[in-house]
């Protein structure tokens, strides 16, 4: 514990005016000592994430395939709905979700 007190003397010609004496105590105490051990983030903020991430993980598997099985072949399922427009929509929703997840503030 720190402590630091400060003497001011105000106008040493006019003998009306007291001293003003200030007194600030610093004291270096962790806040997890008192309210126990506290997580990052709140039960919404984990939710959340697991949302976003599901998001994520269901782009990137509907971006999975549309090769074909001969490699002299050309297929056209490269050019599906599902890997063109689908998977890459559901990606940013997952990125937007996991970014927002983030930044919001716990409840508590």
């Amino acid at each position: 514990m720190a402590q630091i007190k400060k003497t001011i003397i105000t106008n040493k010609q006019n003998p009306t005016q007291a001293k003003t004496t200030v007194s600030a105590t610093l004291n270096k105490t962790k806040t997890t000592e008192h309210k126990g051990l506290e997580f990052a983030f709140g039960k919404e903020n984990y939710r959340l994430l697991l949302v976003g991430l599901g998001f994520l993980l269901l782009g990137y598997i509907l971006m999975i395939g549309g090769g074909s099985e001969d490699p002299k072949v050309f297929s056209d399922k490269i050019y599906d709905f599902q890997r063109l427009t689908l998977a890459p929509v559901l990606l940013i929703i997952g990125f937007v979700i996991e970014v927002f997840a983030i930044m919001i503030k716990p409840k508590d």
